[in-house]
């Protein structure tokens, strides 16, 4: 079996650009239930804010760092999980705190802001901890991405359709009102067939190699879920919100991730596999979290305080 690191999976390019553009309309559909109303609920609750930006962009990235030292992954795929958690929040972190009865305004105003910060975060977290990593320092040479590069990518996918998305929010509220359902299940069932064509056109190769990444993204993953509980709960937040943090913390933008993937480095195997995986794993693990967090009445959960004024059941 050839190694995962020399192993380059196919992806349509035709294919490839059109999905460019649906992750600019998922990003669209995701700007169209922004509210300034949103926001200003939302301030109400800065340090959830706060540590959903600075626990997504910063904490987890150093975290993963971490965790490729004590797993010593092969070096693609070290490069995906340092991709992945340089990415910002996947938008079905609002549905899963929405169902698990959380802080939905916290989770939309942090995904949108994660959004936001990602157009320079990204490149820069994933230039800085892929060249930090010994593991993964020689192949980011080899690969040589420009952040630049990088970032003219990312401000089109994510940036020009969410500031269209929040321009007609504003300025068309009926028809955002009508759109956003519509959207929502168009975004979903389009990131889950993106995942799935991908693992479908490399069949043969994600059979071979998932058992290399599913205890990796399995540890990964519950890394991202259980410190956003964790640094929530230490801040004495109140249980909606730290159910939000927890979900904006362990869900990633993983239609994102391999877009750039089979953009900027040819479909690399572990990076790949990793990345794909990720977006099976993330939902199957986000919502098995949420239907338990769903029985429990979030107001009695762990002795948690009334979450602040203004802020709700959903």
């Amino acid at each position: 079996m050839v190694p995962i690191d020399q192993v380059h999976l196919n992806f349509n390019p035709a294919t490839l650009g059109v999905l460019n553009v649906v992750l600019g309309l998922v990003m669209f559909g995701v700007a169209l239930e922004l509210k300034i109303e949103d926001f200003r609920t939302a301030l109400k609750t800065p340090k959830g804010i706060v540590l959903g930006l600075v626990g997504h962009h910063l904490l987890f990235p150093a975290m993963t760092w971490c965790l490729i030292w004590i797993l010593h992954p092969t070096p693609s795929i070290a490069l995906g999980m340092i991709l992945v958690s340089s990415c910002p929040a996947g938008h079905v972190s609002n549905f899963l705190t929405h169902y698990a009865r959380g802080n939905a305004a916290l989770s939309v105003s942090v995904s949108a802001m994660s959004s936001l910060i990602a157009l320079v975060m990204t490149p820069l977290n994933f230039a800085f901890w892929g060249n930090l990593h010994p593991l993964t320092h020689d192949l980011m040479r080899e690969i040589a991405v420009s952040p630049a590069e990088m970032l003219q990518v990312i401000v089109l996918l994510l940036g020009l359709p969410l500031g269209v998305g929040l321009w007609a929010s504003h300025r068309y509220p009926r028809f955002a009102a009508k759109a956003q359902k519509p959207m929502k299940i168009f975004s979903l069932l389009v990131l889950a067939g993106f995942i799935v064509g991908a693992l479908g056109a490399n069949y043969r190769y994600f059979i071979q190699y998932v058992g290399f990444v599913f205890f990796v993204v399995l540890v990964h993953n519950f890394l991202a879920l259980g410190s956003g509980y964790l640094f929530s709960s230490m801040l004495g937040m109140a249980e909606r919100d730290r159910r939000a943090i927890t979900f904006e913390m362990g869900i990633q933008n993983s239609g994102l991730g391999l877009i750039l993937i089979f953009d900027f480095f040819n479909g690399l195997g572990g990076m790949a596999v990793v990345t794909a995986w990720w977006g099976v794993w993330h939902i199957v693990a986000g919502m098995t979290v949420a239907s338990i967090w769903r029985k429990r009445d979030p107001r009695r959960a762990g002795g948690a305080r009334v979450a602040a004024p203004g802020v709700g059941p959903d």
